[in-house]
This record gives structure tokens, sequence and C-alpha cells, in this order.
């Protein structure tokens, strides 16, 4: 992550409220990144975090969904490795929300992208988040 890059900062930022557990600052810092971004790349990770922080699942998705759009745009390998993570916030909104095809559906997408995860903890935490849905809404 860029950290000369102002909305990467505050979402690092975020990160590091949310693993101190301070949620209202994490959500303010999210806030800030999305009122500053400049391009879609900035936007898509910005929306990706203020997803986190909705209260109905119905926000979740179209913060999720809003993340992913922007991704789309920016076109370029910089978010290859969100994708997974994308679509598994779109599939896990919609399982909340009861709509388990679409979630399937978004649990596929993810899946067609872990090849760009990286080889670590993270990247087994979200291929081991997939295959675990895929299984139980099979």
């Amino acid at each position: 992550m860029d950290l000369d890059n102002h909305v990467l900062k505050l979402c690092q930022d975020g990160m590091r409220a949310e693993a101190e557990g301070r949620l209202a600052d994490a959500k303010v810092l999210f806030e800030q990144a999305w009122a500053g971004r400049a391009d879609d790349y900035e936007a898509c990770v910005a929306a990706h975090y203020l997803a986190r922080h909705q209260d109905e699942p119905t926000e979740t998705l179209r913060w999720n969904q809003e993340a992913l759009a922007h991704a789309d745009a920016v076109g370029d390998d910089r978010v290859a490795a969100f994708y997974p993570s994308l679509h598994i916030g779109v599939a896990m909104a919609s399982e909340r929300l009861g709509d388990l095809a679409d979630a399937r559906a978004a649990y596929e997408r993810a899946s067609g992208h872990v090849a760009a995860l990286p080889a670590d903890a993270y990247g087994e935490q979200l291929r081991t988040a997939i295959t675990d849905a895929l299984h139980r809404l099979s």
C-alpha cells in the first residue's frame, strides 16, 4: 500500500484503529478516505473498508458493490488481489439478506480470482472462506 497516498494512509490508519477496537474512529477515517478519493483505485479501497462498518446488510451490500464497480473501472493489476475479498464481501452481504443464489454466484466469482491472492495466511483465509461457503451453499 502506497502510504504517500493520503487516502491509502487514512485507510491504513483506519485498519489500525479497527485492530485496536476503536471502531467508531475507524469508520470516521474510512469516511474521510471516501471523501478524499481522487480516482477509482482510491474509491475502491475506501468503499471496501466502509462496507465493513455498515449497520444494515443492504448498506453493506451497496458499499461492497460500489467497491467492486470502482475496481472494475481501475482497469489494471493494482486491484487484482482485491477481487476475491470484494466478491466475498458481496457474497456475505447477499447471504445475510437471504439471497443465496446471488451469494453463491459471488463466491464463484471470488473463486475465479484466487490465483491473485498472496501465498500467506490472509490468502489462505480467503481461499478457505470461499471453499467453505461454496460447500455450505451447494
